[in-house]
């Protein structure tokens, strides 16, 4: 019998490997962000371009934002004018060695772009979720703080544990 379900396991989990790669949905952070919070920012470097109101922010970058931190070697920050003429942040582009950390979740690519007004992040680029549960890899997730969910797309991998851990003697 032993052998029969270890068998199975291995045929289920085989299949479940080869499947085409569609948006996986999971839970993202312990609580759920607020994107009208001040956006702190601490680098190395800055650097502000006047001509397309621009800040490069280098070097081991933070951004903090309420539970949400997002790290990275390099972040943009582009800003938009609204009807009144006041400037506000509209989206933060991160690249290199990118970590976005909330609550207890902790995720990992290449690259982020955060759009403040949605409250949405988007990775991209090898992209590894730690969570409580366990693993997942994908090449994009999408993050909405405001939910505190993620959708993962493009090869999604994970390991799936078909038992809780206790030992049977079958």
């Amino acid at each position: 019998m032993t052998h029969l379900r270890a068998l199975f396991i291995f045929l289920i989990s085989t299949l479940w490997f080869t499947l085409p790669a569609t948006a996986q949905n999971v839970a993202f952070g312990a609580v759920k962000a607020d994107p009208s919070l001040p956006v702190e920012v601490t680098s190395d470097n800055l650097a502000v371009n006047q001509a397309d109101g621009s800040a490069e922010f280098t070097g081991s970058v933070l951004i903090v934002q309420g539970v949400m931190r997002l790290a990275g070697d390099r972040v943009l920050v582009i800003y938009k004018t609204d009807a009144d003429g006041k400037r506000a942040i509209e989206r933060l582009e991160a690249t290199g060695n990118v970590i976005l950390v909330s609550g207890p979740d902790a995720a990992e690519a290449q690259r982020a772009e955060y759009t403040i007004d949605s409250g949405t992040i988007v990775m991209s680029g090898n992209v590894l979720l730690n969570q409580s549960a366990g693993t997942l890899a994908s090449q994009r997730m999408v993050v909405n703080l405001t939910t505190g969910t993620a959708s993962m797309s493009g090869r999604v991998k994970t390991i799936l544990n078909p038992s809780s851990g206790t030992s049977e003697n079958n």
